[in-house]
């Protein structure tokens, strides 16, 4: 899954990447307004974590110019504004969560993990397919109850297969929402990581659809 930041504090801007990166996101991060509301408006976001007191352009006026031309990405508001007049505009904006600084780092990758899941579609927390098992809060793979050894790479892809089990998943946009703006997309890359999925799974779980991209198999329940 990737995910926006537009933090335009760069302390607090690395150790959201970081932390985000650490518990299987792809991050990307714009350190304006200006630049967080065209990264928004031109790349696909599973979600987006977006300060409200930006330079250059507001994080309100982002939102709301996403909203109008259609972006649905989830969208989690951090911010020092408290007031609830504050909150009230942001949500008036299109906001989908608010956190008030300061904040606990696992809130927001929590929070983060449940907006992704509401927005694919599941209610619960825990995502079934046959014998796999994602535990979209705790962020971890079981199969036939035991847990199961990913990169953080194979668990990306993974994740996003199981969130859209039973649809076909082009290469195009797995490449986009499992690695960064900076990842050579023209890397062979993606086909050995769904390779070595395939054999850890020792199921027939991953289907090629020929010419198209990934299938996972439809049995996902929430």
């Amino acid at each position: 899954m990737r995910i926006l930041v537009i933090e335009d504090e760069p302390v607090l801007a690395l150790h959201l990447q970081q932390t985000l990166e650490a518990a299987g996101f792809a991050v990307d991060v714009a350190y304006d307004g200006e630049e967080g509301w065209h990264l928004g408006d031109t790349e696909p976001y599973d979600a987006a974590v977006l300060d409200l007191g930006l330079p250059k352009i507001d994080g309100v006026t982002i939102l709301q110019r996403w909203r109008e031309a259609g972006r649905g990405l989830p969208v989690l508001i951090l911010t020092a504004r408290s007031r609830w007049s504050e909150k009230m505009a942001g949500f008036q904006a299109g906001a989908d969560d608010y956190m008030t600084k300061p904040f606990e780092m696992d809130e927001v990758v929590y929070r983060l993990r449940a907006l992704i899941r509401r927005a694919a579609g599941h209610a619960q927390p825990e995502l079934n397919c046959g014998p796999l098992r994602l535990d979209t809060l705790a962020g971890r793979f079981s199969l036939d109850g035991v847990p199961l050894q990913l990169t953080a790479q194979e668990f990306r892809i993974l994740a996003y297969l199981m969130h859209h089990a039973g649809t076909v998943v082009s290469r195009t946009e797995l490449m986009e929402h499992v690695y960064d703006r900076h990842f050579d997309n023209d890397s062979n890359v993606l086909e050995v990581l769904i390779g070595r999925i395939r054999r850890k799974l020792k199921a027939d779980l991953i289907h090629t659809v020929r010419g198209l991209g990934y299938r996972l198999a439809d049995e996902v329940g929430a």
